[in-house]
């Protein structure tokens, strides 16, 4: 009897360590799980790289709910969660977002975002804004470079033109700069993809990557919004950009780029150069106000009276229009076009027409 009562209180002893053991592993799971909760929520109300400067253009659509745009914002880099977002600003009380197009960054913080959602501006204000306008070569932006920011022409040329820097880009960005830029005829592989566009800058002296890398992150964004089209029509995105580039450089106020477009297709469907005039300016690197016949005969592989086909790559930054324009070419017989003294553009389908058109237009 005394050896069972024993027995019992050793039995009792150990269901209470057990008891014990596991109230304190339950307690100890309870705080790690607590502890990682408060870290992640306390991360998500951090900015998401208080060191950036890079901004990212983010449109917020009307009638969006707060869930839509706490989602937008994470899709977006602008937040870490959008769930951590959108409780912090129920806790704050604050609404009345307004819809539009913001350019954020990640080292806002959340109630700067919150701020600018609320006035429909950035809250931060810019330290200098750097614009670079379509139709420009490197060479031309190149100088705006060096007009604006403490960089001369010649270090951004060094830069666009290093090959570990391009390696670098086709690094990060691999689904818009391929493997096509290294063609051994094209005379810059990054011509071309440096966006058209007001950027703004939040540091001083920012550094000649950022600001590159700011134009072709803005390319890669403008990209993605057509990434169905090209995969519909099997175009790629290099192909795109030459070709678009050849409509930004043939453009005037009044023309029609989707026509233009239109002709370009209709010569490349039969193999007839495209003979186009900005082409052979670029492949004598200089500008000219009229083209001469002995230029037409330039040996150049981006003088398309010469090749028939696309050129080698862009010959200028295209703008959204000219993008655009490619990809929705009007459905015309034209295979020939002429800008006159006004700007205006006339269409032919034949040779004759053409002629017909340059006496009417260009002799009279």
């Amino acid at each position: 009897m005394f050896k069972k009562v024993k027995q019992r209180k050793q039995e009792g002893k150990t269901v209470k360590k057990i008891v014990g053991i596991t109230s304190l592993a339950i307690i100890l799971i309870i705080g790690i799980v607590a502890f990682t909760g408060y870290m992640y929520i306390k991360s998500a109300l951090q900015p998401v790289d208080p060191d950036s400067k890079t901004v990212i253009d983010v449109e917020i659509p009307i009638g969006s709910s707060l869930t839509t745009i706490s989602n937008i914002l994470q899709e977006k880099g602008i937040v870490k969660d959008a769930r951590i977002f959108k409780y912090y600003t129920k806790f704050k009380n604050e609404s009345d977002f307004q819809a539009g197009n913001y350019s954020l960054t990640q080292s806002m913080t959340l109630d700067e975002i919150i701020e600018s959602l609320k006035t429909g501006r950035v809250y931060r204000e810019p330290v200098f804004t750097l614009t670079v306008p379509e139709g420009l070569t490197l060479e031309q932006i190149a100088k705006i470079i060096e007009k604006n920011t403490v960089y001369s022409a010649d270090e951004f040329l060094n830069k666009v033109t290093d090959s570990k820097f391009i390696e670098n880009m086709m690094g990060t960005y691999p689904e818009l700069i391929t493997e096509e830029v290294l063609d051994g005829n094209i005379r810059y592989a990054l011509e071309g993809y440096l966006y058209p566009a007001t950027y703004s800058f939040y540091e001083e002296k920012p550094s000649l990557d950022e600001i590159i890398t700011t134009m072709i992150s803005q390319t890669e964004e403008v990209m993605k919004g057509y990434s169905g089209l090209l995969e519909e029509k099997q175009i790629s995105v290099h192909d795109l950009l030459t070709f678009a580039s050849l409509l930004e450089e043939e453009a005037t106020a009044q023309t029609d780029r989707e026509t233009i477009a239109s002709v370009f297709y209709n010569r490349l469907e039969i193999d007839m150069p495209l003979q186009t005039d900005p082409t052979v300016l670029y492949a004598l690197g200089s500008h000219k106000d009229q083209v001469l016949y002995e230029d037409l005969e330039v040996d150049s592989p981006y003088n398309t009276y010469v090749i028939t086909g696309l050129p080698p790559g862009p010959i200028a930054n295209a703008g959204k229009i000219s993008i655009e324009a490619a990809l929705n070419p009007t459905d015309t017989e034209y295979l020939y076009f002429l800008a006159d003294k006004e700007g205006t553009n006339h269409f032919a389908k034949t040779y004759e027409e053409h002629l017909q058109n340059i006496e009417t237009y260009l002799r009279q």
